[in-house]
Parts: C-alpha cells; structure tokens; sequence
C-alpha cells in the first residue's frame, strides 16, 4: 500500500514536469520525442519505486526479527526463571529430606548418649527405665525387682566411677551437715609481674579456662582450680597437650619444678573406669 501510495504521488509530480518540458520545447515537438520524454519520466519512477519498494520491505523483515529476538529472549528467560524454581524446589526438598532422616536421627541418638552417660556417672541410672504403674501385687513385685535392680546399677556405676557406696541407712552421725572443703586460690597475679605464667585448663565441655599463676605457686594449685571449677580430682586428671602425658605433681613442688615455666595449656581428661 505504501509503494502505491509513493507511485501515485510521483505520477502526479511528474504531470507538471512534462508540462513544463513542452512549453519549453520548441513548437515543431514531434510525437516521437513526446514518446521519449514520458518514457524517461516513467523509467525514473519505475527506478524510484523499485528502490522504495526494496527500502520499505528490508526495513518490515528488520523490525520482525527484532520483535522475533525479543520473544525469543522473553521466552527463554521465563523457561531460565522456571528452571531455577524448579531446581530451587528439588535441593529444598532434599534438603528437608536429608535433615528429617539424617540430622535429626543423629541427634537425638547423640543427646540419648549424652543422657545416658550423665545418669551413669549421678548414679541415677533409673531415670532412663520406663517404670511400671502401681496397683496390685504383681505390680508391687516388680517395682521391688526393679528397685533391687536398680540399686544394683547405682552401685556397679558408683565403683566404676570410684564414688562412695550408697547407704541404705542413715546413720545419726550421716544426718547431721559435714563442713564442705572451701578451696582458696591464690590471689591471680598482674600480666605484667615477673615470675608470671597463664595457664589454661581446656574441659572436656570444650570451654577453655585461662588464669595466671607464679611460678613458685604450689603445683597442688592446678588441682584445686580443676575442682573448683566442678571437675573432682576423682573422676578427672590433668595432662599435658605435648607430648600427651599425666601431669605429675607433689607436695612440695612448685610450678617450676613441675615444668611450667610458660604459657601452658593443660587438658582436663577423664580417669579411665576401674572394674
């Protein structure tokens, strides 16, 4: 429609032309060279609209195939968003699955450790039993199995654990309160003093405790901020990091004449259970 369009307004462009040229011409203007002239009007417009025809159908075909990029590059952006979402998807329900069959099983198994270990070393093993309901003989019959049961776990564990045997009787000299053993650290020197080292006990909580001692403090000292701190000497030693060696001390040593004579860390580790 266009090239019509441009066609016919040549057509009327080129009237006034051809009027001009014969008023120009002289008067004996014959037929052929009237011929001649519309022939080269016509050829021109014939030229012009070929080159707008071509112009108008290369500029058409280049906007569709940019309308047709941009479709397409809309199209796979949707299909790259809904990719993702799908993967998204897939790894959260794995990872869903993963922490409800693994994680999750692993620890509540490793609190259940940490419960049974805790009650073994109290002696009150008995919490981890179920219990019986009451009513009737049979049920007073097993609660005695069981306490009897029960006892005897406490004490096995108590032996094991190097604790005093539980007393099925109080004794009048039991009831009355006993004098709890005070501990009296010396009193933690500046950073800055000479004859200074630090000291860390690293627990088996995996709390690391550090305090600064003098070198000529009493070794006995170590074992008394270990049991102040709430690991009795009973149940845990001390030791050194390396080489991996129980910590020997004396009476009258001092922390030098045991060795520590810099920054030291000591490992707070449990005494292996005595049959």
């Amino acid at each position: 429609m266009a090239s019509r369009g441009v066609v016919g307004i040549f057509l009327l462009s080129a009237l006034p032309i051809l009027c001009l040229e014969l008023r120009r011409g002289s008067p004996d203007l014959g037929v052929k060279d009237l011929i001649l002239l519309c022939g080269r009007i016509f050829l021109l417009l014939a030229l012009l609209t070929l080159i707008i025809s071509v112009t108008t159908s290369w500029l058409n075909s280049f906007k569709s195939s940019q309308v047709y990029l941009k479709e397409e590059e809309e199209k796979n952006e949707k299909r790259q968003k809904l990719v993702r979402k799908k993967q998204q998807e897939a790894q959260g329900e794995k990872a869903s699955r993963y922490i409800e069959n693994v994680l999750k099983p692993h620890q509540e198994m490793k609190l259940r450790k940490l419960e049974e270990r805790f009650y073994q070393m109290t002696g009150e093993t008995w919490k981890l039993s179920t219990g019986h309901k009451l009513g009737g003989d049979e049920d007073l019959g097993l609660e005695n199995e069981s306490q009897t049961s029960f006892e005897t776990s406490n004490r096995e564990a108590a032996k094991r654990r190097n604790l005093p045997k539980p007393l099925t009787k109080i004794s009048p000299s039991a009831e009355q309160p006993t004098q709890k053993e005070v501990l009296n650290l010396p009193e933690e020197p500046p950073e800055a003093a000479e004859e200074v080292v630090t000291v860390a006990l690293r627990c088996p909580s995996g709390n690391v405790l550090r305090r600064r001692f003098l070198k000529s403090c009493s070794s006995q000292v170590l074992f008394d901020w270990m049991k102040k701190i709430g690991y009795h000497t009973s149940l845990y030693s001390l030791s050194t990091s390396f080489p991996r060696r129980p910590l020997e001390v004396g009476g009258g040593w001092s922390l030098q004449d045991i060795g520590i004579t810099v920054d030291t860390v000591l490992n707070v580790e449990e005494r292996e259970q005595s049959s």
